[in-house]
């Protein structure tokens, strides 16, 4: 995509004299976040900046919404959702305004993945949803199958077998399969597990090798899919879609499981499996365990209206009584560190010593930063697991057409 002028002075105007305590526009605001941030009037009523117009969508069509509107020279909210994924895309293109007026020197330092969020020197989206994974398991399954927390992903599958044997659960591993980002990040989650990474240094690919450990990864997803240990109809389900199975009690494994999500799964209003709930470092093939960060931020588009009321919101969602709120009833974990210490030294932090050690070997998925077309990779990633889950291609086809799709985006 061509790159486009930042509003430079709008920014400025808009974010530059922010200062805590500013008394805020009364109008109503537009903001899109996806179905995991659906805030409940117990959170939104804390907030004092004027009306709020929350608009939910999935993932995917939150970047669809995004692209279509930002192309047609309209905002698609006054605030909005940005993915880890997306910075190199909408940085490129000049679609968000810079956000470092927003944040006081101390709250950067309390923020450690604006890094994520920072393109040619600039922050253009806030994080406030620090997600990454973790093996969330069921204890009472493993209990009644008399196995023990799986620290390999042969353990893990012969686990699932000695459930399914015992009639515990019909499809113990919960993992997405549709042609879906949620399919795509847990591929690449499985890729660390086995000990490697997707691409060199180049951005050359390294999963096409059957003995590498982006091919095993998605050969044991499809070996578990063959067996009987993942649900047929996850072809069909997204991630969101699979953790309702979990919550039901019917899979044993969330193996790319949500940080934060263990509130959720904790909460006997809202999980079926509340008593039993548990969670590991992921499983790995050489004694350590890996995972990568997804965590979810909020922007200002260049062409937003009331941006001063905008970047008001994001403070808001940054405040700590917004983030505990934030987890306690939605799940979200809190990106600033001050409040994860503050919840765990509390007993609030449900796992906190497990997520703690998890949190300490975090990575991000690309150690040279994510790149503009990673967008187009994640959707070939999805398009073509869903067709080796299908049966429509074999593993060798599968990551041949993600190597060459990687390829062409990079021309």
């Amino acid at each position: 995509m061509n790159r486009r002028h930042f509003l430079l002075s709008a920014s400025v105007l808009g974010l530059a004299a922010l200062a805590p305590g500013l008394a805020l526009s009364a109008g109503t605001l537009a903001v899109l976040l996806p179905p995991w941030v659906t805030l409940p009037k117990e959170m939104t009523d804390t907030y004092k900046g004027g009306g709020l117009d929350i608009q939910t969508l999935g993932w995917d069509e939150i970047r669809t919404k995004i692209v279509t509107s930002m192309l047609a020279n309209t905002a698609p909210a006054s605030v909005t959702e940005m993915d880890w994924s997306w910075v190199g895309q909408f940085g490129s293109a000049g679609w968000y305004d810079p956000l470092d007026a927003v944040l006081s020197d101390e709250l950067k330092a309390d923020l450690p993945t604006t890094s994520i969020f920072t393109y040619d020197g600039k922050l253009i989206g806030v994080p406030y949803n620090n997600d990454f994974r973790v093996l969330i398991y069921n204890a009472a399954h493993l209990t009644k199958a008399g196995v023990a927390v799986p620290k390999t992903p042969a353990e893990l599958l012969d686990a699932a077998r000695a459930v399914k044997a015992a009639k515990i659960a019909d499809y113990p591993i919960a993992l997405p399969l549709s042609a879906s980002e949620g399919s795509a990040t847990a591929w690449y989650l499985l890729t660390k597990a086995f000990g490697g990474d997707l691409f060199d240094a180049d951005f050359k690919p390294l999963f096409t090798d059957p003995a590498s450990a982006g091919y095993q990864a998605m050969a044991f997803e499809i070996a578990a899919l063959n067996e009987g240990l993942i649900d047929p109809a996850a072809t069909s389900l997204k991630d969101v879609e699979v953790q309702e199975l979990f919550k039901a009690g019917k899979a044993t494994f969330d193996v790319a499981g949500w940080a934060g999500n263990l509130a959720v799964y904790s909460d006997a209003a809202k999980s079926q499996v509340a008593a039993d709930v548990a969670a590991a470092l992921m499983p790995n093939v050489n004694g350590k365990s890996r995972t990568f960060g997804l965590p979810g931020a909020l922007g200002i588009p260049m062409n937003a209206e009331n941006k001063e009321q905008a970047a008001g919101f994001i403070q808001w969602m940054l405040e700590p009584a917004t983030m505990e709120a934030n987890y306690r009833l939605l799940g979200n974990l809190p990106t600033r560190l001050s409040v994860l210490k503050t919840l765990n030294e509390a007993g609030n932090l449900k796992q906190g010593d497990v997520l703690i050690a998890q949190a300490e070997v975090v990575e991000p998925l690309f150690a040279q930063g994510t790149p503009g077309w990673y967008p187009e990779f994640s959707g070939a990633v999805a398009t073509a697991l869903n067709a080796a889950a299908k049966g429509q291609l074999t593993v060798d086809q599968a990551v041949a057409q993600i190597a060459e799709a990687a390829a062409t985006a990079q021309e």
